[in-house]
């Protein structure tokens, strides 16, 4: 950074971005710098304080919004410490945010095997034992973390669009809302605030004209709508996001993830979570919107060699 170069204020929003070796904080901070981010990468520990309270005064949209990248790699790291200032430096006054990027521990080893790269904690160790060992060392900053991101099943490109989506936004933006449907079979969302089941509706899966569609298809939404039990559940839903969302920006939470699930993620849990979203924005809640298996190929389907009745709604 140059002399000419300015720090931002503290009325700007400061990003501090963390996480797992691997999971893709490069990737996060290069798109931060595309969004128009002032970056720093391996800050050391001692330099946070003076470089986000020692800046001069600066002129009114002189200056950008600042992030800078920390981890296990970086020179004196102790996230316990960290944590400890980055609590201080909010309650100055600071609008300062951590984000962790992880992963899951196969999907860590599967990037650094086809990178043939070493990791940074297990030089002559296993990659696993490296792993393992990170984890242990951030586990208080994904504790402390206001969002994070998991990386396990994103390309490059989804990761930046999800960073532009959730932190391309102006200092105002209060509180950013996702809703993604998901499927049980491929397990929870590693980042979700609130789950909601949807496999009591009734299944499209057992209408054969229906299977190969999908949530986003008007007649899988058709017979989702057509249970007596959709209605209800729907109102009670956003009733209660509509009651919880306001003491989430009191309490000053930036992020909110929902997430939707049935058994695999491509039909109802689709059409519900579309429909929430239309909903929260009638209610003046703008949401994002991702599918996380809406392409993924029914992982329970070679067990299914006897199908049941058309009542039977613990499927898809």
């Amino acid at each position: 950074m140059t002399e000419d170069e300015s720090i931002p204020s503290p009325s700007l929003p400061l990003l501090a971005i963390s996480g797992m070796s691997g999971a893709g904080r490069s990737t996060a901070l290069k798109a931060l710098e595309d969004l128009g981010y002032e970056v720093v990468d391996n800050l050391p520990l001692a330099l946070v304080d003076t470089l986000i309270t020692a800046a001069p005064g600066v002129e009114s949209g002189a200056a950008r919004p600042f992030a800078f990248g920390i981890d296990s790699r970086t020179r004196g790291f102790d996230a316990a410490l960290l944590v400890e200032r980055l609590r201080t430096l909010r309650d100055s006054g600071h609008d300062i945010r951590l984000v962790y990027l992880d992963c899951s521990d196969d999907q860590l080893v599967r990037r650094f095997s086809e990178t043939r790269r070493r990791h940074p904690l297990a030089i002559d160790r296993p990659v696993a034992d490296g792993i393992a060992r990170e984890r242990e060392l951030t586990a208080p900053l994904r504790r402390w973390a206001d969002l994070v991101f998991d990386t396990s099943d994103l390309s490059v490109s989804d990761l930046r669009r999800r960073i532009a989506e959730q932190l391309g936004q102006s200092a105002e933006s209060r509180l950013t809302i996702s809703l993604a449907s998901f499927g049980f079979a491929n397990g929870l969302p590693r980042n979700a605030d609130l789950v909601f089941d949807m496999r009591f509706l009734a299944n499209p899966h057992w209408d054969a004209a229906l299977r190969p569609l999908t949530g986003e298809d008007p007649r899988v939404v058709a017979h989702i709508e057509a249970d007596p039990a959709y209605s209800p559940a729907l109102d009670r839903i956003v009733d209660l996001l509509v009651t919880l969302i306001p003491g989430y920006i009191r309490e000053g939470k930036a992020y909110l993830a929902i997430a939707i699930g049935c058994t695999g993620g491509r039909h109802r849990s689709v059409a519900v979570a579309r429909a929430l979203q239309q909903r929260l924005a009638d209610a003046g809640h703008g949401a994002l919107l991702s599918h996380r298996d809406l392409n993924r190929a029914g992982s329970d389907a070679a067990g299914l060699a006897a199908a049941p009745d058309a009542t039977t709604t613990d499927t898809h």
